[in-house]
């Protein structure tokens, strides 16, 4: 009922940026939190960046300084601006929402597939 599509990543040198959205589709009637986490091979998903529906952010402090979320309401979509970037950077990167899908009323929390960051010369 509710579809989270990511893009953005793809390859890229150390110090370098990149810019991943998500947008969110699907029988929606409101989105609370926007996430940004992220998978490693070997590592547990971990939490790179939240965003609430009021534009509060919070982040890892890996990514404190050189990532911004921000959010865009109207398209329901969420972005994430790295800079800076590092080889330990690399990984799947995930986009979560909390929703609230038509006529249910509950708040769900629903996930991207997935976008591969990979850094390195």
């Amino acid at each position: 009922q509710v579809q989270l599509v990511e893009s953005g990543g793809g390859l890229v040198q150390p110090g370098g940026s990149l810019r991943l959205s998500c947008v969110a589709s699907g029988s929606i009637f409101r989105i609370y939190d926007m996430y940004w986490y992220r998978q490693a091979p070997g590592n547990e998903r971990e939490l790179v960046a939240g965003i609430t529906s009021g534009g509060n952010t919070n982040y890892a402090d890996s990514a404190k300084g050189r990532f911004t979320i921000s959010r865009d309401g109207a398209k329901n979509m969420v972005s994430l601006q790295m800079n800076s970037l590092k080889p330990e950077d690399t990984a799947v990167y995930y986009c979560k929402a909390v929703v609230v899908v038509t006529g249910t009323g509950v708040p769900r929390a629903s996930w991207g597939q997935g976008t591969q960051v990979t850094v390195s010369s």
